[in-house]
């Protein structure tokens, strides 16, 4: 314990002038920021912008459902709506059989033209 506190006050004595050594003046933060500023914009327009104009659309597409379309869940299941809440609808997958589902979960919204596929 004793060897450890003047180890301890000798470090902390040294470690700023080592610092100063280091940094070598103003430049180094100006060239670090010039790294970083590029690497930023890089990852906003690959990664994030990219994903943000995905979610836009699909909240524009999940606001337009309306009667008559026929859409896929995130689950897979193909079906036609037959009645659309707030947040909300009802899939007909077969004849008879409803589902409700929020509206959070359609992945894609199909023309009306578009025939349901067959369980044969």
């Amino acid at each position: 314990m004793r060897k450890f506190v003047p180890l301890t006050l000798g470090a902390l004595i040294l470690a700023p002038a080592a610092m100063a050594q280091e940094a070598g003046g103003g430049g180094s933060i100006v060239s670090s920021l010039i790294m970083f500023v590029p690497l930023i914009l890089i990852f906003y327009f690959l990664l994030i912008r990219p994903q943000q104009q995905r979610q836009k659309k699909h909240r524009e597409m999940i606001e337009a459902i309306k009667k008559g379309d026929t859409v896929v869940t995130a689950g897979g299941l193909i079906g036609k709506v037959t009645r659309v809440a707030d947040t909300e609808v009802t899939v007909e997958l077969a004849d008879g059989v409803r589902v409700r589902s929020l509206k959070g979960m359609i992945a894609d919204v199909k023309d009306k033209n578009t025939p349901v596929a067959a369980n044969d």
